[in-house]
């Protein structure tokens, strides 16, 4: 058992909500400590390292809309951890790939997607390989109790920041109105592929040898595939070997979501040779796999409340983030943990 009276704010996952809420309580001197069930911090922002190769799994890029994000990122930029990215984008149509252009930037951590969160995670408290299965007390003195039952604790206050299926199942003993929100938001899973290789890719016909990314129309050859990237192509990232990240269409996440890792990175592999332009054929990958994200994306938001529709809290002392709150962004994520921070540091103060 672990007994820390002084850390009065318990935040469970070390994504970027959650580290969005963190910093703020953090910057303003009040005790915070953060609890993830994987081995650092990052969530659906953390890359893979395979040999010779980092690949991102997870969300490819960010962009921005709200001044505050903006603000945040510029931070991050001028912190060398983010970087513009694409500058080279395409849509596979079915009359074929064509340059991608419109208004919007768009960004990526630098040298990985990782380098984001590991700038917010700077300073804070986190325990890693901790996964919380249920919390313990009441309003002002909470336990959270991990896989191998050790107590955490007591903290005045606990927030979730993990996917709303599995903060239904902490906060649903404690708390019907958060337990009844949780399940008005439907998390989404997806499948996100790799292939690494020994050898470039061929020269696509009508398409520059030097494009990073490209978007699958959902009614382009009813190919399971949404977002293909080059991560060599991406910044920091030039002295690695070809490789590619495959992101698949959610619909077709959920029908074979309980297929094999072997044959979902198969299909969308197969599903992006069928998408190159001119019948050309993609070389023999080295190394092939992918990820399933069972909860990977909102699609409906618990919503009808006049206020704070991008977070949830209740008296007891339970408070609830992330982008099922507000959104499928980073940019949501950040500010639905962002504004959660804010809010309990008006209660401090």
């Amino acid at each position: 058992m672990t007994s820390r009276p002084n850390l009065d704010t318990a935040i469970i996952g070390a994504g970027i909500a959650g580290l969005a809420c963190a910093r703020v309580l953090h910057e303003a001197g009040l005790p915070v400590t953060l609890l993830e069930k994987a081995r650092g911090a990052g969530g659906r922002m953390s890359s893979r390292r395979l040999p010779d190769a980092v690949v991102d799994l997870g969300a490819q890029f960010f962009s921005v809309r709200d001044p505050a994000f903006g603000r945040q990122v510029e931070a991050w930029r001028q912190a060398g951890c983010a970087s513009r990215w694409p500058e080279s984008l395409w849509s596979a149509e079915a009359a074929g790939w064509q340059r991608h252009r419109d208004d919007r930037e768009r960004f990526i951590g630098s040298p990985r997607m990782s380098a984001v969160t590991r700038h917010l995670a700077e300073g804070l408290t986190i325990i890693a390989d901790t996964r919380i299965e249920h919390l313990e007390g009441n309003a002002g003195r909470w336990w959270l109790v991990d896989q191998h039952g050790e107590r955490h604790g007591p903290f005045a206050q606990v927030v979730i920041s993990a996917p709303t299926p599995q903060a239904h199942a902490l906060v649903a003993a404690h708390d019907a109105s958060l337990a009844a929100a949780c399940e008005a938001v439907i998390q989404r899973p997806c499948w996100a592929a790799w292939a690494l290789f020994d050898e470039p890719l061929p020269t696509l016909p009508g398409v520059d040898d030097d494009w990073q990314a490209v978007r699958l129309s959902p009614g382009h050859g009813s190919s399971p595939l949404r977002f293909v990237t080059r991560n060599h192509r991406k910044p920091g990232r030039a002295d690695q070997g070809e490789s590619l990240s495959l992101l698949a269409h959610l619909d077709w996440s959920e029908a074979r979501l309980e297929d094999s890792p072997e044959t979902a990175a198969e299909a969308l592999f197969d599903a992006f040779q069928r998408a190159l332009p001119g019948g050309l054929a993609l070389p023999e990958p080295r190394e092939l796999g992918a990820h399933r994200w069972r909860y990977a994306q909102p699609d409906v938001f618990a919503g009808g409340e006049p206020v704070n529709l991008d977070y949830r809290r209740s008296a007891s002392g339970l408070a609830l983030c992330g982008d099922g709150w507000r959104g499928p962004r980073v940019e949501d994520a950040w500010l639905s943990g962002h504004h959660l921070g804010e809010a309990l540091l008006a209660d401090a103060s």
